[in-house]
């Protein structure tokens, strides 16, 4: 379960995401460099070979550790992607193709824009098809996927069946595990509604409605997509015409009206946190792109649970992001994602933990995140305080070992 945001605002584009994965599946940020003239010819994705793109764009990308794709990300030219599962009544059960998270990547490196990167999507969507295992211990999740596609100066939803697809351009969005385009789209695949016809998924009578004729519904129904997806769009129709860092550090942190008894949650809140076979997904990590007005700024936790985590400043100056980003080839146990697991798991179980975390970023992040607004930041001062205030955490939450609920420990060990 994922939910991703994008919000237009006078030449500017913010952008959001939270990552939803299962527990215990690190997701480690990556900084790759742009590549000219490489005269590979194939590509190995998680699952599939492709052509190789002799041209590659240097990309941003926060990735489970076990997939080639990515979450979400941006690249050089300013372009930045999310993708969600959805459930439609098109997804392969059988086969392996290309992950939305693949094509995620591909987009990033291969557009250097919004609307380039919808096209390179769409054409190797039509291409190679979508699907395969998308699960990190659940081989038998499979999905096809929604998009958010941005740059500073335009915003697109993508959404597929399939090999099918349509886009609609956007101002302020939201996607949440579920379809959003109805009648309108600006953008689709050669004849749409006919293919859905000879597929069975439309009888022809009305106007055709996209999400009416391949979404799934129990699926959304359990995930709480559409109770999500209400929440962001509260956010965004009530959000100011300058919104700043906070205000989407703070939308990503929605708990909605269960707030931080995280017994209590139900699928039902943007900062997911698992614990039941019905909640078997959590926020595994969290980013938010602001694009345009110069170079793209970003600010990541690189962590699970947005609400206990510390949101650091990371752009594409050799410089930056030193205590947030890991080397491809490095063990993902060096990441500062498995680094913060064990803060993550007291304050699981230890709601005064919990609640002292919380109030021990705010006056740090404040400060990280005004780094963004700044020409030339500080970065290795900010580095050097973020890694501090991690290692402080982590060194008090080895003086307790939590003992963790029953699901926890037979579905969430590292």
């Amino acid at each position: 379960m994922c939910d991703t945001l994008v919000l237009r605002s006078e030449n500017r584009t913010w952008f959001a995401k939270n990552s939803d994965r299962e527990p215990a599946e690190p997701q480690r940020l990556l900084r790759l460099p742009a590549v000219r003239g490489d005269s590979a010819a194939h590509v190995r994705t998680t699952y599939l070979e492709i052509p190789q793109s002799a041209e590659r764009h240097a990309v941003i990308l926060s990735q489970p550790s076990w997939i080639w794709g990515a979450e979400m990300g941006v690249n050089e030219h300013g372009v930045a992607i999310g993708n969600e599962a959805v459930f439609t009544r098109l997804t392969s059960q059988q086969g392996e193709a290309l992950l939305g998270m693949d094509l995620l990547r591909l987009g990033l490196e291969r557009g250097a824009s919004a609307r380039e990167a919808l096209e390179v999507i769409t054409e190797l969507l039509e291409r190679h098809g979508q699907g395969g295992p998308a699960g990190f211990r659940n081989k038998r999740m499979r999905y096809d996927n929604s998009f958010l596609i941005a740059d500073a100066e335009e915003a697109w939803v993508l959404e597929t069946a399939g090999r099918l697809w349509a886009a609609k351009r956007v101002e302020r969005w939201a996607i949440s595990n579920a379809l959003t385009l109805g009648h309108e789209y600006d953008l689709a695949s050669e004849d749409l509604p006919g293919q859905a016809r000879r597929l069975g998924c439309w009888n022809g009578r009305g106007d055709f409605h996209f999400a009416r004729a391949f979404d799934g519904r129990v699926l959304p129904w359990i995930a709480g997509a559409h109770q999500r997806r209400r929440l962001n769009m509260d956010f965004l129709a009530n959000c100011p015409s300058h919104p700043d860092w906070q205000a989407l550090v703070v939308a990503l942190r929605n708990h909605g009206q269960r707030e931080h008894d995280f017994h209590r949650h139900d699928n039902r809140q943007v900062c997911m946190h698992a614990g039941s076979f019905w909640r078997p997904s959590q926020t595994t990590a969290s980013l938010i792109a602001r694009l345009g007005g110069g170079e793209p700024r970003l600010a990541a936790t690189g962590t699970s649970a947005p609400c206990l985590s510390l949101f650091q400043p990371l752009a594409f100056d050799p410089a930056a992001g030193a205590s947030l980003l890991s080397n491809a080839d490095d063990p993902v146990e060096r990441s500062l994602w498995w680094r913060f697991e064990s803060v993550h798991r007291r304050a699981l179980v230890d709601a005064e933990f919990a609640a002292a975390l919380r109030a021990g970023h705010s006056w740090l992040e404040s400060e990280q995140l005004a780094a963004l607004d700044r020409r030339m930041p500080e970065w290795a001062r900010l580095a050097a305080e973020a890694e501090a205030w991690h290692g402080a955490w982590q060194q008090l939450a080895r003086h307790l070992q939590p003992r963790l609920p029953r699901w926890w420990r037979q579905h969430a060990a590292p």
